[in-house]
């Protein structure tokens, strides 16, 4: 291990683990580390065995891309072939030819076609969420030339709802069997070692966000000022830390010339390289970029939801609100008879909440704390463990109810009624209370121009676990990019972290 004085000066630092013992570095390195994660206990060395740090490695790095890429290639196939046995087959009862097996080779190449293949390997997190748009065309692509085709792979004459039935057995099947592929490939394929040139600030974020991604960890951080390094450098950087990622910041002060160096350098090695450009805080990801005869623009989105499109959100949410309210209502009397007999007090709780153009508005809850639970909120102020929000796990005002509804997110189902009334939206930026919403100032108060939701980003990360600042970041992005299908994907979710929440 390296002194406590030569550890001061060095200009990158490994990454906090959690209950992780430190293990022994080379110290032949020219620059000296701070080494706090230890190296992997193994190292797979594939095609020709070689001791250079470049080939370990790339070994890794494509070892783990070779595990998903082929996990995924493999679930397409047989979940292709099988939809198509039961909707035409089994289901129907019409007979396959042998020959309809080629819709197995014939689904792998249209995705392949579409990217499908090749995104893993640019992303941290690999969401099969983020791809059903395009899974969606893929299975209408298969199901078309299937039924173009049919008279030569089926014996008989299917009909029009045959069709259908394999549509929409070949999105639910592809997009599910893409899902677990992916949580089997997270289990196989080595931790993804991630190695962050940028800001502390940006740092310190960076390896919060990683501790909830599965199979990716940041090993270690340099500032861009302290790094001076090349193609060379780089590699000996990787050697000594594993590394499998390099991400790199486009802001802090470092110059654009220098970014670019260091991309390029980055890429050199043959690691994967990631860009965190700080200005998509500002403007969004949805942002077109445009190209002017060699030279390349960003066009960015407006602000807000255009007329259009506050139209399609609203009937959204009056959708969506009023069948969960008709087919929710026994659920909703259920819980109402349950309250009354835990504890004294009204079935509903009212709060005053700030809402779109900062008009305040009653939100509507199930009540899941004793009558008067307000008036007990100055003496657990010490108890407080959110930051610049009031959140505490273990409240003591809390009914046994109340546990119970909290834990299930099920005292949230009377809010229904004010997105029916318009004063909430399904998704969107938290409804904060006054005390809290006046902590809010400048710009950061355009998160209003947008109907408060019952759930959002900050839903999915755990409402008590984000500090309000973070939240409010949240909240712009998700006014910068809104589109109805980000809605869709939050709504989903929310449902999935419920559910994992409740140990399910």
């Amino acid at each position: 291990m390296l002194g406590a004085s030569e550890a001061r000066t060095a200009p990158w630092t490994a990454g906090v683990a959690e209950e992780t013992q430190v293990a022994d570095f080379r110290t032949t390195s020219p620059w000296p580390v701070t080494p706090e994660l230890p190296k992997p206990r193994w190292r797979r060395r594939l095609g020709a065995a070689t001791e250079s740090a470049e080939s370990d490695s790339l070994s890794v790095v494509r070892l783990r891309e070779r595990i998903f890429r082929r996990s995924i290639v493999i679930s397409d196939g047989l979940v292709t072939a099988l939809a198509v046995l039961i909707a035409i087959d089994v289901h129907s009862g019409y007979l396959l030819r042998p020959g309809y097996l080629l819709v197995v080779p014939l689904v792998i190449f249209l995705a392949k076609l579409q990217g499908l293949y090749d995104r893993d390997e640019l992303v941290i997190r690999k969401s099969t969420l983020d791809e059903i748009p395009r899974l969606i065309n893929l299975a209408t692509l298969v199901a078309m030339l299937l039924w173009l085709s049919r008279h030569e792979l089926i014996i008989g004459a299917p009909s029009t709802w045959t069709l259908l039935r394999l549509w929409v057995l070949l999105i639910l099947g592809i997009t599910g069997g893409r899902y677990f592929a992916r949580i089997l490939a997270a289990r196989l394929a080595p931790t993804e070692r991630c190695f962050f040139i940028g800001d502390a600030t940006t740092a310190g974020r960076l390896r919060d966000k990683l501790k909830n991604a599965v199979g990716s960890t940041l090993v270690g951080t340099a500032s861009p000022e302290q790094m001076d390094l090349d193609h060379e450098g780089l590699l000996e950087v990787a050697q000594e830390f594993d590394i499998h990622r390099i991400i790199v910041q486009s802001v802090g002060g470092l110059a654009e010339e220098r970014t670019v160096d260091l991309v390029r350098s980055a890429k050199a090695t043959g690691l994967r390289v990631t860009i965190c450009p700080g200005v998509l805080a500002v403007v969004g990801s949805s942002v077109v970029v445009d190209d002017v005869w060699g030279m390349t623009l960003l066009g960015v989105p407006r602000f807000g939801l255009s007329r259009s499109s506050a139209i399609l959100k609203r009937c959204f949410d009056l959708v969506g609100s009023s069948l969960v309210l008709l087919f929710g209502a026994p659920l909703l009397a259920v819980i109402a008879i349950l309250i009354k007999l835990d504890s004294r007090g009204p079935v509903l709780f009212r709060q005053l909440r700030v809402g779109a153009g900062g008009e305040e508005f009653k939100i509507v809850k199930f009540r899941t704390m004793v009558d008067g639970a307000e008036a007990l909120k100055a003496d657990l102020l010490a108890r407080n463990e959110a930051e610049g929000l009031f959140k505490i796990d273990d409240d003591p005002r809390v009914t046994r109810v109340g546990h119970w509804l909290r834990r299930t997110s099920l005292d949230e189902l009377p809010q229904l009624f004010n997105v029916v009334r318009g004063q909430m939206s399904l998704i969107g930026p938290r409804p904060l209370v006054l005390d809290e919403d006046r902590k809010i100032t400048g710009l950061d108060r355009r998160r209003l121009m947008i109907t408060p939701g019952m759930t959002g980003q900050w839903q999915i990360l755990g409402s008590a676990r984000v500090p309000l600042h973070e939240m409010i970041k949240l909240d712009y992005a998700y006014v910068a990019n809104w589109s109805l299908w980000t809605d869709i994907k939050i709504l989903l979710r929310t449902v999935r972290f419920v559910i994992a929440r409740q140990g399910m």
